[in-house]
């Protein structure tokens, strides 16, 4: 599962390295992501910019709100279709249907299929929230996501926000046989989660780190050890950030509306073992850290 291209030993370079997951198709290993990026005409052309730069990879969700946005700029950039790695997500009112949430979907981004879908969060809202009479967890929900993959809407299917405990559940049950491709979870030096990512990687199932930069509260940016690690390598400390995250073999998230940090965040370069442990030991010198907190709760 390891990139198919080496890192720069010289300095940061725009890197084109991409995953093979475990059902054969690929995935590119920097990708747009795009949360909270609600501003029509900043969705549009950050989608645009960065495929024009270079991304070949887009993760959005039906929860952004930017969708038909996103769709726009894959069309506006000029890539072709099939060059472009869509990832999109099921909400948590729509554990009931995923295919007729997928269908809306598709018709927001104005595409035939995506390439990778997955479970937003292990918890049904319609319970919580709607009190809907049938519960529909999340076994129920990916096994009827398992349909999609046969009908051609999805190429690949996946998971996000899973502990280790969901995931193995999830794995085992017998009426599960297309196994998820991925596990989609907050992961920087501050929150590594070691014990979740040897178990998926255990298990072929990639690992893809969103908020990989924080969100704007974040502490990374200001981090001693980051900040060091940047200055002796020529480097942005968003640089710093996405080539460890590609280094210990997970796919990267960046997020930015901003075409030089767009462009920026997917170089990367290779970091010396001494570096590459300072980061990985920073939750132990500062404490464990999120950035992303939910009013339904944690789950990875």
């Amino acid at each position: 599962m390891s990139p198919t291209a080496n890192f720069s030993e010289s300095g940061p370079r725009p890197n084109y390295d991409y995953y093979q997951l475990n059902d054969g198709n690929k995935i590119p290993a920097i990708g747009l992501g795009t949360y909270k990026v609600t501003d029509a005409d900043e969705a549009r052309q950050s989608v645009k910019t960065a495929l024009q730069s270079g991304y070949r990879h887009i993760d959005t969700a039906s929860r952004y709100k930017n969708e038909e946005q996103v769709g726009e700029g894959i069309r506006e950039s000029g890539v072709p279709r099939e060059e472009v790695f869509v990832t999109t997500k099921l909400w948590n009112a729509d554990h009931h249907d995923p295919e007729g949430a997928l269908n809306e979907s598709l018709k927001k981004l104005g595409l035939d299929y995506v390439d990778l879908y997955l479970i937003h969060y292990p918890v049904n809202l319609e319970e919580k929230v709607l009190a809907q009479p049938h519960h529909y967890d999340f076994l129920e929900t990916y096994k009827e996501m398992q349909k999609l993959v046969h009908l051609g809407k999805a190429k690949s299917i996946g998971v996000s926000n899973f502990t280790k405990e969901r995931v193995e559940l999830l794995i085992n049950d017998p009426e599960v046989t297309v196994k998820p491709v991925v596990n989609q979870i907050e992961a920087h030096p501050l929150l590594t989660q070691p014990d979740l990512k040897e178990f998926c990687d255990e298990n072929d199932i990639l690992i893809e780190a969103f908020s990989p930069l924080g969100l704007a509260t974040s502490p990374l940016f200001e981090n001693p050890v980051v900040k060091a690690v940047a200055e002796n390598n020529g480097a942005t400390a968003g640089q710093v950030l996405v080539s460890w995250a590609l280094q210990r073999n997970t796919v990267v998230l960046p997020k930015s509306v901003k075409e030089e940090r767009i462009i920026s965040n997917m170089k990367t370069f290779t970091l010396s073992e001494a570096d590459f442990e300072a980061l990985n030991n920073l939750s132990a010198k500062f404490g464990e850290q999120r950035t992303c907190n939910f009013p339904w709760g944690v789950f990875n």
